[in-house]
């Protein structure tokens, strides 16, 4: 499967988050209860998100995954409890949109690493993944996934 990779000189963007450590086989659990908790932080604030919510890999150790589950905020709020703020910073970024299960997202990651091999380019910061929708809402085969990874030249 081909796709589009893009080179995106992204914004600096204040988030709203939550850092946690788990199985990837407890995925499902804690990007639903993180989200719930975000969004009745940024209710209590008053806010609502400036994007879509995100997950950033910071590894990709599947027994053991580093992640942050959050969203977009207009501006930078302050840390309540679990839920952090911070910006993430600007920079260039390889993005391409994933259309599909979840469980065919490798094949997009895949795609990224050799486009980032062919062009001289390396990881820089964690891995985003967008969700543009929810398996609440649509079938599988039709999940929209925006992965993103901040680069820099070799």
């Amino acid at each position: 499967m081909k796709f589009e990779v893009k080179t995106v000189e992204s914004k600096a963007q204040p988030v709203a988050y939550i850092r946690r450590r788990c199985d990837v086989a407890e995925m499902p659990r804690i990007i639903g209860e993180c989200y719930s908790r975000i969004m009745g932080f940024l209710v209590e604030e008053g806010e609502q998100p400036a994007g879509m919510p995100y997950t950033a890999y910071y590894n990709m150790d599947m027994k053991d995954l580093d992640v942050e589950l959050g969203f977009p905020t207009v501006r930078l709020l302050d840390t309540k409890g679990d839920v952090m703020c911070r910006t993430v910073p600007e920079g260039l970024q390889a993005e391409l949109m994933y259309k599909g299960p979840y469980s065919g997202l490798s094949a997009g990651y895949m795609e990224l690493d050799s486009w980032m091999l062919d062009n001289g380019y390396e990881r820089c910061g964690p891995v985003f993944e967008f969700y543009f929708n929810s398996p609440q809402e649509v079938e599988e085969a039709e999940l929209l996934t925006k992965i993103a990874i901040p680069i820099r030249r070799k």
